[in-house]
């Protein structure tokens, strides 16, 4: 059984249940035996672990975890400490630079950001090593979808950044009006220029987050 260790067991009992979860499970299961997955299968559920139903502010959604080794911990964007931040890593820093005038860290380790309530959930929580999107359509895509579905119904607002087609396609799912919706583009080195870089998203989420008198977020990244 999935032990995340706070409200998310309660709220996701049920799914842990369904028929497609346990052919998730299986899958799954077979994956970590035979081929070298990430993260860690027990780091999956970092996203969760770190940020509590309650507490989540805001939540930016990414595709699935990064393929190379040493890099995913459960955490959409985020590297463990000590490894390169990727390209669309550092093009969040950078966004974050020209908004908010923090300087670019040198780690890319964003679970400083997670205990402070941004939810950082990826649409597929597993991946094969050098192999993306290997995962999708395996039955993660159903399980995030009602992550986001049980948060829309929650009545403190939530900020929803969603960069990128993936991430958008999730917008549908958000339907309360209580909550802020903000899509760009992807921040990939591919897409950034096309309407990441000037979007101003961290600042228009801090302004909603303070206007509705929730404490903002510190967007700048400190060992936690």
């Amino acid at each position: 059984m999935v032990s995340i260790g706070n409200e998310w067991d309660a709220l996701l009992s049920g799914e842990f249940q369904k028929d497609y979860y346990k052919k998730l499970r299986s899958v799954l299961a077979h994956e970590y035996k035979t081929r070298t997955i990430y993260p860690d299968m027990y780091d999956i559920f970092n996203a969760l672990r770190y940020t509590t139903y309650s507490d989540v502010k805001a939540v930016i959604i990414g595709q699935d975890p990064y393929h190379g080794p040493g890099q995913a911990h459960g955490l959409c964007f985020s590297v463990r400490r000590g490894v390169e931040p990727p390209p669309s890593l550092k093009n969040i820093f950078k966004e974050i630079q020209s908004e908010l005038g923090i300087k670019p860290p040198d780690c890319g380790e964003l679970t400083c950001w997670a205990r402070q309530g941004v939810l950082l959930l990826n649409t597929v929580l597993t991946v094969r090593a050098g192999e993306a999107n290997s995962h999708k359509n395996i039955g993660w895509e159903i399980f995030t979808d009602r992550v986001i579905e049980i948060l829309n119904e929650r009545e403190r607002p939530i900020v929803f950044l969603l960069w990128g087609a993936n991430a958008k396609r999730k917008a549908e799912l958000v339907t309360n009006p209580v909550h802020r919706i903000l899509t760009a583009a992807h921040p990939s080195p591919l897409s950034a220029y096309n309407g990441f870089f000037g979007c101003g998203h961290f600042k228009e989420c801090n302004d909603f987050l303070t206007a509705e008198g929730e404490e903002p977020i510190d967007w700048s990244v400190k060992p936690v």
